[in-house]
């Protein structure tokens, strides 16, 4: 008669067969990364990496949003983030950068972990990085998580095993992203230690893709630039690679700010485009154009005479707005869209500017009052493609945060306001 260990290795063995042939033999999707995802925009926590006021009608027309980003991320301003993106129409998940910013509230809260995995890098970005992430998930996170839940004390070896049950499950549900980087100039390169000797031509791409693929079942094949565009090269690594992987997803990042480089990524077989610097610019962009129609509007300035403003002030088509929106390659006219968002953002800005001047003596009721008493700025505009309760929500939430940060108000469960670059 088998024993039970028989058994868990018969199950187990079925289990990947049928895995595998769901995937080859039967061309199942079973990536969990869905296929309908062709554009990410990529949010890092820093504080100097802040987004734009008007950031929820950006933020409507890309896929997903990754949660993450290379220094000064911590798991406060993580958190932070995500408490910013809570309300809006679209699925975030985490990319942590470092094993300690896994967390279980933040596990709950993101559509998935995303593991890098560093392809062509040194073995410590393959294996040491990932042996601490795993190191931390089962010695700090999972035991935490057991403590929690537990009604009563089992005892250390039930309770052992238990944590090393919901590591390896934690890490189950985790999306791994296969990064093949190739551009050594790059933060991302350096702490991978990836050199000149390093960068793969696309034959060696499309067989590390496969690899990936086959061996280490990584979810997503990242090519990744950081920051510069890759050009044909790129083109050229993406067609060896898509025509390599059929069950991961091909994702490409790197120095895209226009749709021109934006849609020849995706005609050479990448399912996603990732954005990130373009999005952040855009944050500095807005507040230099509300401080400045700050001064030269009135504070009670309509939407119309603020985007024939702004058409006056700035070349629209090269604003980061408007290459930001023109990745989005489904977006249309996003030129048009770029001046009604800038102007949409610019008159939030008067109308907290003039919210705020008809406060005194400021405290957590007063401010809770003044916004429950008086139309909030950026709820009609975010209304356009938020449900109109969670407009009104998000809206409330940028609108307190901000004069609590203006008026130094301690307002308990307000989001981050230094995470938003306008300053009033």
């Amino acid at each position: 008669m088998p024993g039970l260990a028989d058994i868990v290795q018969t199950v187990d063995s079925l289990g990947a067969a049928i895995s595998i042939g769901g995937r080859t033999l039967l061309s199942l999707d079973t990536n969990p990364v869905p296929a309908r995802w062709d554009h990410i925009t990529k949010v890092d926590p820093e504080e100097e990496k802040q987004l734009p006021l008007a950031y929820p009608l950006y933020l409507s027309h890309t896929s997903a949003v990754s949660v993450g980003g290379s220094r000064d991320v911590t798991e406060q301003n993580t958190a932070e983030t995500f408490d910013i993106l809570d309300g809006l129409d679209v699925p975030a998940f985490h990319e942590p950068s470092e094993a300690t910013h896994v967390t279980e509230e933040i596990r709950d809260r993101a559509e998935f972990m995303a593991v890098p995995e560093v392809l062509n890098g040194d073995s410590e970005s393959l294996v040491g990085t990932l042996g601490k992430g795993v190191e931390h998930v089962k010695e700090d996170v999972a035991p935490g998580l057991i403590a929690e839940k537990l009604p009563l004390p089992l005892g250390s070896t039930i309770e052992g095993r238990l944590s090393d049950f919901a590591a390896s499950w934690m890490l189950h549900e985790a999306v791994f992203e296969a990064y093949i980087i190739m551009n050594v100039d790059s933060a991302a390169a350096r702490e991978a230690n990836v050199t000149a000797e390093d960068l793969l031509t696309p034959r060696e791409a499309k067989q590390h893709a496969m690899a990936a693929e086959t061996h280490l079942e990584s979810e997503v094949i990242y090519l990744e630039y950081s920051g510069t565009f890759g050009g044909e090269e790129a083109v050229d690594i993406l067609e060896e690679v898509t025509d390599g992987v059929s069950w991961s997803r091909v994702w490409y990042g790197g120095g895209l700010d226009n749709r021109e480089n934006a849609q020849s990524v995706l005609d050479a077989g990448a399912d996603a485009v990732i954005v990130g610097n373009v999005f952040h610019d855009v944050a500095e962009e807005e507040a230099d154009l509300a401080a400045q129609a700050a001064e030269q509007l009135d504070s009670d300035a309509g939407r119309d005479d603020i985007r024939e403003w702004v058409e006056d002030t700035v070349d629209v088509v090269e604003t980061s707005a408007a290459r930001y929106l023109s990745t989005i390659v489904d977006v249309p006219d996003y030129e048009d869209r770029a001046a009604r968002y800038l102007a949409a953002g610019i008159e939030m800005y008067l109308q907290l500017q003039a919210l705020a001047s008809g406060v005194t003596d400021a405290d957590a009721a007063t401010l809770r009052s003044t916004v429950a008493n008086n139309p909030v700025p950026g709820e009609s505009v975010f209304a356009d493609v938020l449900d109109q309760d969670v407009a009104t929500d998000v809206a409330e939430s940028i609108t307190l945060a901000l004069l609590a940060e203006y008026f130094d108000v301690d307002l308990a469960d307000s989001i981050a306001a230094h995470h938003v670059a306008a300053e009033l």
